[in-house]
């Protein structure tokens, strides 16, 4: 089963006399519980395009499916309430709220959908190996560790899909082949990531890298040796 699909997908801007097309028919087909990389030079498209499949945008024509909902066609308010239940964010720059705890911080998806969060807070940051630290406050986390509740908010409501957005860009190495390992962990698991990178080294993880230029794809690479996960959770 297909958890995106997208066909034609098409994204005009207007600047000022000018429509600009950022993407030209972009066809793009992901199973439940695959690993997929977004590649491409700045100017390439992939951070519209990932804006579409986060439900942060809508495309100018073309149709978008999470699972068997037609999104791509939905008001802000819909695309709210699916971005909140079906989708998880995590951002390089973290993006926590700063004099708010750890468990705070990743209970607060869960507050904006009206279910309980202490329980299912705690047991996302143990997913991630930061239960301990459930009360410091940002400020009194590395870098790592900061990313790591990042992490567990993403996963917190249980979602269909994972974006990241260079994850471990603000990083340094040895810390972000740790974050990296959680995505490996999660993609075992079953769960469907969508990451956006510059990195070969990172891309390397995924099943399959798809390369963007100029608004199209222009490449599809699956990595030898890294099989989709048999685990479905979702």
């Amino acid at each position: 089963m297909s958890v995106i699909r997208a066909q034609n997908i098409v994204k005009n801007y207007r600047l000022g006399e000018v429509d600009v097309e950022v993407l030209k028919s972009v066809d793009l087909d992901i199973p439940k519980g695959e690993y997929v990389a977004l590649m491409g030079p700045s100017g390439s498209g992939k951070s519209t395009l990932m804006n579409i499949l986060g439900c942060l945008d809508v495309p100018t024509r073309g149709e978008y499916w999470i699972e068997d909902r037609e999104v791509s066609k939905l008001s802000d308010d819909e695309l709210a309430v699916v971005r909140g239940e079906r989708i998880g964010f995590v951002f390089q720059t973290f993006n926590l709220l700063a004099r708010t705890s750890a468990l705070e911080n990743v209970e607060l998806p869960l507050h904006y959908l009206g279910r309980p969060a202490h329980d299912a807070a705690m047991k996302a940051l143990q997913a991630v190996g930061l239960a301990h630290r459930h009360d410091h406050q940002p400020n009194q986390l590395s870098g790592g560790e900061r990313q790591r509740v990042a992490i567990a908010r993403a996963i917190v409501t249980d979602p269909a899909i994972i974006l990241a957005d260079e994850p471990t860009g603000n990083l340094d190495s040895k810390t972000g082949k740790e974050i990296l390992g959680i995505f490996d962990d999660l993609s075992r698991k079953g769960v469907t990531i969508i990451l956006v990178t510059h990195d070969p080294g990172v891309a390397r993880h995924a099943h399959r890298v798809v390369h963007l230029k100029d608004g199209r794809i222009e490449q599809i690479e699956t990595n030898d040796g890294v099989a989709p996960a048999l685990t479905e959770t979702h």
